[in-house]
């Protein structure tokens, strides 16, 4: 019993959607259309992406990469915009949550090597940034997050069509961003360093073996073609599975599998209710030209990876969907599912500062929302 306690707490958003996909299948009894209602293209390309992000996050390289930029910085607004820009870019291909899981940590060895006085005043406000950064960037591409995959595969849309949708909110977060990170570091700072920085030195216990590394890349590579429909999704998984369990089998360990059984109970629970006519028939009322609002909604509660699997199932306007649900990303701490890997580092890290970092999450998040709302409101 005290196992599957601890297994809901940690799984929550599964363990939901098991609760749900069961309870859907006493209105709908299994039959053979539930094998229809899965949609394969997205498990294989989420599980090849997954694996491979796994396997070069494990090689160290994002770290390298974080710890060579660093180097070239001065002073706390170029510190500042390093760290929060390396979340908002590189959430763009390595998704929002592999982003956060690698610099958030990284953030705190950079901080405690400044001393505790920089510490105390850039920790919160910058991991909150990181977290945003992280959200907003991953909209822009198809592969950012999981929910932006799975509605690029419903919506038919090519690549150029789905970045030029979400392109004037990605520019708009940027600049706030950046405004955010110049006012935080208003009338300068005592923050100066070389490249020799102790925060700099390599991390101990990793060396990358590049022939992994290649391999990644090149399976990375792969994936992409697949997303955008030059290579069949079949052969890209099986080339990452093959490859990964022959040359990097621990790294199979590694992988969200939890994230991959979220979406396939969600698609039996959304299935099922698509063959209830009362419901299915209120939520396409409910929805109908509304779709960017409801989502946005609907993400506060659920997330907004659940929100776009629900939702998916009772229109056919997905740019709207798209839109809503990467907007729906801000705003509470379970919106984007995400943002609770920065919350947990802030309470491992600044225990007696998670009160004070959850109402900045809160405020920030809010303001972002309102702003990308309204310029949503311009654009339409």
């Amino acid at each position: 019993m005290t196992k599957l306690v601890r297994f809901v707490k940690q799984e929550a958003v599964l363990s939901v959607a098991a609760v749900l996909a069961v309870i859907s299948a006493f209105f709908v009894p299994p039959d053979g259309e539930y094998l229809g209602y899965i949609d394969f293209r997205t498990l294989a390309i989420l599980f090849s992406l997954m694996t491979v992000m796994a396997g070069l996050r494990r090689q160290g390289i994002f770290d390298r990469m974080g710890r060579a930029l660093l180097a070239l910085t001065g002073g706390a607004l170029q510190l500042v915009l390093v760290l929060v820009g390396l979340c908002f870019f590189c959430s763009m291909l390595i998704t929002n949550d592999v982003a956060l899981l690698t610099f958030v940590p990284f953030t705190f060895v950079v901080l405690d090597s400044l001393g505790p006085e920089t510490r105390e005043k850039l920790a919160l406000p910058v991991v909150c940034m990181q977290t945003i950064a992280a959200n907003l960037g991953s909209m822009l591409t198809p592969i950012g997050n999981p929910q932006n995959l799975y509605l690029y595969g419903r919506s038919g849309m090519g690549m150029g069509a789905f970045v030029a949708l979400m392109l004037p909110y990605t520019l708009a977060s940027l600049a706030l961003l950046i405004g955010w990170a110049v006012w935080l570091c208003r009338g300068g700072s005592p923050v100066r360093k070389g490249a020799g920085g102790p925060f700099l030195a390599p991390q101990p216990g990793v060396r990358a073996d590049k022939r992994i590394v290649w391999m990644d890349a090149a399976l990375f590579v792969v994936c992409l073609l697949a997303v955008v429909r030059v290579l069949p999704y079949g052969a890209a998984f099986a080339a990452v599975l093959a490859a990964t369990f022959l040359a990097d089998r621990s790294t199979l360990g590694r992988v969200d599998y939890s994230l991959l059984l979220t979406f396939v109970a969600f698609f039996i629970f959304i299935g099922n209710l698509g063959r209830v006519p009362a419901f299915s028939d209120w939520l396409r009322q409910i929805i109908a030209g509304r779709e960017v609002l409801v989502s946005v909604l609907a993400s506060q509660v659920t997330s907004n990876v659940p929100a776009a699997l629900l939702l998916s199932g009772f229109t056919q306007n997905v740019e709207g969907l798209i839109i809503g649900t990467n907007l729906g990303g801000l705003g509470t701490l379970i919106a984007s599912m995400a943002s609770l890997i920065s919350y947990r580092q802030i309470a491992r890290e600044e225990p007696e500062g998670k009160g004070k970092y959850f109402a900045l999450f809160t405020v920030s998040n809010l303001v972002f929302l309102a702003v990308l709302l309204g310029l949503w409101v311009l654009l339409g």
